[in-house]
Formats: C-alpha cells, sequence, structure tokens
C-alpha cells in the first residue's frame, strides 16, 4: 500500500459514517442502559446502582466511540459538541449540517433498536419504559428529582460549556494529549453524576431527540430545552476556548 494511501484524509461519507455509528452506540448503551436497568432493578434499594450504572454507560460509550471513530471524524457524536467545534475553529462551518444529520440518525436508529427489542420483552415492560419516558428528559414531573424548567435551562448550559472545554482541551493539535479519549470519558461520566437528578442529562440533542420520540408527548414537548441550550453551552465554550487559549504570543521586538 503506498503512502498516499494511508495518510490520505477521509471522506466526508466515511466521517458521517463514523459519527452515526459513533452515536448509535452513545444512545444504544446509554439509554439502553437506562430503560432496562430501571425496569429490572425493581428493588428500591437498587436505585443508586442503576444511577450509576447508566453515567458510567454513557461515560464509556464515549470513551470507547473516541478511539473507534475519533480518527476518522473527530469523535463528536453529539450536534453541540459539532457546534462547540465549529466555533472554536476545529471543523468547518460547512460540515456541521451534514455531522447533525448523521448523528441524528444514528441516534433515531439505535433508540428505535431499543423499542424494538422491548416489543419481545415481557408482557408491558415496553409500555411501562414509555410511560416512564423512555429515559427522556425533562423538567417538573419529569425531573428525577422535581427540578424546575430553569435548573434545567442553567444545568446544560454550564455542563455542555464544560464538556466542550474538556473536549478542546484535550484534543487540542499541538496540546492535547494521547488519552484525550479517557479525559472525556470520564468527564461525561462525571456529567452525568451531576445533572442525572436535575434533568436526566441531556448535554446532547441527538440523545434527547432519539429518547423523546418514544416517550411520549410530553417528553416531546419539553424537548425543545434540550435542543437549544446544550446547543447555547457549546457554542459560548467554543467562541470562548477560541478567544482565550488559542491566541499566540507576540515575539519580543528586538532592541
Amino acid at each position: 500500500m503506498s503512502d498516499s494511501a494511508t495518510t490520505a484524509p477521509p471522506t466526508l461519507g466515511a466521517k458521517l459514517a463514523a459519527e452515526g455509528f459513533g452515536t448509535f452506540l452513545l444512545v444504544f448503551g446509554g439509554v439502553g442502559t437506562a430503560v432496562f436497568a430501571s425496569n429490572h432493578f425493581t428493588d428500591p434499594g437498587a436505585g443508586s446502582a442503576v444511577y450509576v450504572a447508566v453515567a458510567l454507560a454513557f461515560g464509556l460509550t464515549v470513551l470507547v466511540g473516541v478511539y473507534a471513530f475519533g480518527p476518522l471524524s473527530g469523535g463528536h457524536f453529539n450536534p453541540a459538541v459539532t457546534l462547540g467545534a465549529a466555533a472554536a475553529g476545529r471543523i468547518a462551518w460547512r460540515d456541521v449540517l451534514p455531522y447533525i444529520i448523521a448523528q441524528v440518525v444514528g441516534g433515531v436508529v439505535a433508540s428505535t433498536a431499543l423499542t424494538l427489542i422491548g416489543l419481545f420483552g415481557p408482557e408491558g415492560w415496553l409500555t411501562t419504559a414509555q410511560d416512564a419516558g423512555f429515559a427522556s428528559n425533562g423538567w417538573g414531573s419529569h425531573s428525577p428529582g422535581g427540578f424546575g424548567m430553569m435548573a434545567a435551562i442553567i444545568i446544560e448550559v454550564i455542563l455542555t460549556g464544560f464538556f466542550l472545554l474538556v473536549i478542546l482541551g484535550s484534543t487540542h493539535p499541538t496540546r492535547g494529549g494521547a488519552h484525550a479519549g479517557i479525559a472525556i470519558g470520564l468527564s461525561l461520566t462525571l456529567i452525568h453524576l451531576i445533572a442525572i437528578p436535575v434533568d436526566n442529562t441531556s448535554v446532547n440533542p441527538a440523545r434527547s431527540l432519539a429518547a423523546a420520540i418514544y416517550g411520549g408527548s410530553e417528553a416531546l414537548g419539553q424537548l425543545w430545552v434540550f435542543i437549544v441550550f446544550p446547543a447555547v453551552g457549546a457554542l459560548l465554550a467554543g467562541y470562548a476556548y477560541r478567544a482565550l487559549f488559542d491566541g499566540t504570543a507576540k515575539s519580543p521586538s528586538k532592541a
């Protein structure tokens, strides 16, 4: 094989396939853990175990996905991350919409697969999971801890912003390290540990949409918050990172 074949950059089609598969993995692993574990562990004492399991599932799927697909597409798997990366100058704005479409398709295929599995589960399992929201995000009566809409808005902006700062810092072309995937995966685990009680943790519009379409009309009615405000947090972080951390020092003038 020639050197040009081994060093040629991936095509846009390869990048979009990587984003679709990576987002599928994230939703299938994270939302799948939430709906299957929450319906299996019926003992009230098992609640904390499910809570930690879901947080780890989201973090591990991103960690695995970053190493598997990141070399192709950058490993976003999240429309908010794509927007933040564009704001920071890491990808071209012309690639944003194709990336987001691939991510949404991957997420919806994953939640559809989970629903199909549920059709062949114990009697009433799928109905119970959907009545419970199918791990969708929400506030008020749909918040695990009973938090209101403003709490969801604030936490989504803050946590998505910090998630972008971790991603942009750990994958920096010159300052990033070889273990960026570990930092990104662990940061998403931490984000879920913080935010699951507030709004079931989004920081990812594709994940939120994928769950909401099977979570009922009320989940869909609250979905806009988990599309708009992760995007806001990501854009703020992307522009801030570029302004604060990507400047170059001027060489001292000669006497």
